[in-house]
């Protein structure tokens, strides 16, 4: 059995996976409703709540797999990226349990977490395959050839994806997470009613501050009435160019590795519209799309482990 942790924002979870990949317990509380208020997450906020958060989410996914410490083999957590504080938070639980228990700490990288969901049972994905990482922090082509690793293909040259949805839901009076938000939105809206770039930039990488500032411009041509009247269409319409810039981009990355898989994983891959153009790929399930510490207990089985006390002096890394 293998205890997974992680707090690399604003979730804090922790999940129990067997080495076959069986996920026997997945536990995760979100902050959202917490930054909701700002719109966003705030670091030292996110932090607190992991101090509170982490015992009982602990506790909580050991009692759902019917296990106690005493039947975990290895436990693993996220190291990074992520909001420093949030992530020491995790990684000192991890180090506590693992000292007192004197198991073997695995430590693992947050976006070979995201990959390590198409691992699970009772459908795993072999490689190799193409894959989309696309969440609130990181957009980013992968050739993953085995389960240890990646190659990175291309990446955003500015804002995520996930955050391109937050920052276009703020403009659009929405809510936070504003991922969730457009999509409800713009299943009432037109997609076709406003012609959003997409941006063309070398190579695999992407781009969306210049979409973002489109949406920003569509906005203030409107008055407040007619805002309320097309912010369903206007939801749609940059939902559409934000997938056809992630999907057009996939498929050029598999083009390019020759790989005839294709696969998304991260908080983005939730969006409705992404997987119903991309019905071809396989998608991280969508419980398992945010982050969650299932996809790092998974990772962990292909990561290499440090015996006690060589994980004690451990630091976490807030970025790629």
């Amino acid at each position: 059995m293998i205890l997974g942790i992680e707090t690399s924002c604003d979730e804090t979870a922790a999940a129990v996976v067997d080495d076959d990949g069986n996920v026997r317990s997945s536990v995760v509380a979100s902050q959202a409703d917490l930054h909701a208020r700002y719109g966003g997450v705030v670091p030292e906020v996110a932090s607190r709540r992991h101090l509170e958060l982490v015992v009982p989410v602990v506790r909580a996914a050991l009692e759902d797999a019917s296990i106690g410490l005493d039947d975990v083999r290895r436990i693993g957590v996220t190291q990074g990226p992520g909001l420093v504080g949030a992530l020491l938070v995790g990684l000192s639980a991890a180090k506590a349990l693992a000292w007192a228990r004197g198991l073997p700490l695995v430590p693992v990288d947050h976006l070979r977490g995201h990959v390590a969901t198409l691992y699970l049972a009772p459908d795993p994905l072999d490689p190799p395959f193409t894959c989309l990482l696309a969440s609130g922090g990181h957009t980013l082509l992968l050739a993953v050839r085995d389960r240890t690793g990646f190659e990175v293909l291309g990446s955003t040259l500015d804002d995520a994806a996930g955050e391109a949805f937050d920052k276009g839901a703020r403009l659009l009076g929405l809510g936070y997470p504003g991922g969730a938000e457009i999509d409800r939105l713009a299943r009432d809206g037109d997609p076709a009613a406003f012609s959003f770039p997409v941006a063309r930039v070398p190579g695999l990488d992407l781009s969306f501050s210049g979409l973002k500032t489109a949406l920003l411009y569509a906005v203030r041509d409107l008055s407040a009435s007619e805002l309320d009247e097309r912010r369903a269409d206007l939801a749609a319409s940059y939902q559409r160019a934000i997938v056809r810039a992630l999907v057009g981009r996939l498929r050029a990355a598999a083009a390019e590795t020759g790989d005839l898989a294709l696969a998304v994983v991260g908080g983005v891959a939730a969006n409705s519209e992404l997987r119903s153009t991309l019905a071809d790929a396989r998608f991280a399930p969508l419980p398992l799309c945010t982050d969650n510490a299932a996809m790092i207990a998974s990772a962990a089985r292909y990561a290499p482990s440090i015996e006690p006390p060589g994980y004690l002096g451990l630091d976490a890394y807030p970025s790629v």
